[in-house]
């Protein structure tokens, strides 16, 4: 939701719709009447900081009191914690540079690396405590990982072609000068690597019946939808609605990646339950 709407500050031209930080103008906290609707959607997306801060900041002292038990949740929602934080104090410094592109960029992809922890909270929110072991091959998580590498780097430039085109949050702020029709095409080159990687992950898991199928196939079908939205945008002048969903995407795309990765490992204990139990079952025949 907070990326949906920092997508629609900067699609919408609203980054400095509240030309202060942390208040909306030098002298109030909110916006006035004298602003435009360009200063409700970024106070808007303000407000949602607070509100993921709030729901952040509950989980947090939920998981305080199994800290010992869970020590795992209890480092990860303090890293989302911190994380909200830092980036509450990123958007206020790209307020303050007129939506310098490099830090704007460096904003999102922040917000893609929270995504990425809070997807890691849920996939170890259910699984038992105690140390884990490979569930995959070694080349099946070797290429699990590379996988993720291209990922990054296809959203590396995604976010560079982005702040250089024309959606950059405001007519007056700054571009990063590159080339963005060079750029589309280069952003494009990992994004196809990517998709083939993945349907590799995918037939693999399904023919050794690895524990990643489920997620992979999840992650598959993202980047599909990724790929027909990108394609769409780029060869219809990149209308505001499709790049948003476009970057909304990536961000699925992050956290279905993610938890690819999670299920690399089981739990050494779910192993050997496993094993007793077949031994018993073999033992009754």
């Amino acid at each position: 939701m907070i990326i949906a709407t920092g997508g629609a500050v900067r699609l919408t031209g609203s980054g400095l719709g509240c030309p202060t930080w942390p208040t909306c103008t030098a002298g109030s906290l909110v916006p006035t009447e004298e602003l435009s609707y360009h200063s409700l959607i970024e106070f808007g997306n303000r407000l949602m900081t607070g509100v993921v801060g709030i729901i952040a900041l509950i989980v947090f002292l939920l998981v305080l009191r199994i800290r010992r038990e869970r020590r795992d949740l209890f480092v990860l929602s303090f890293i989302v914690g911190v994380g909200i934080v830092a980036q509450a104090i990123v958007g206020g410094i790209t307020v303050w540079t007129g939506l310098n592109p490099f830090i704007v960029g460096f904003h999102y992809l922040s917000s893609l690396a929270l995504v990425c922890v809070t997807a890691a909270f849920l996939a170890r929110m259910d699984s038992p405590t105690g140390p884990r072991e490979r569930a995959v091959p070694a080349w099946y998580a070797a290429l699990t990982h590379a996988t993720s590498a291209v990922l990054l780097i296809s959203i590396v430039f995604g976010v560079l072609t982005t702040g250089s085109g024309p959606h950059s949050g405001d007519a007056e702020a700054g571009r990063t000068g590159f080339d963005s029709e060079l750029l589309e095409h280069v952003h494009a080159w990992p994004g196809y690597a990517l998709l083939v990687m993945t349907l590799v992950l995918v037939i693999a898991a399904g023919s050794l019946r690895l524990p990643t199928l489920g997620w992979s196939i999840a992650l598959l079908v993202v980047e599909l939808v990724q790929v027909g939205v990108g394609l769409y945008q780029a060869r219809n002048g990149l209308p505001t609605l499709a790049v948003g969903v476009h970057m909304v995407l990536a961000a699925l795309t992050a956290a279905a990646m993610t938890l690819v990765i999670m299920r690399l490992k089981r739990p050494v204990a779910a192993t050997a339950d496993s094993e007793v139990g077949a031994s018993a079952a073999a033992s009754a025949r």
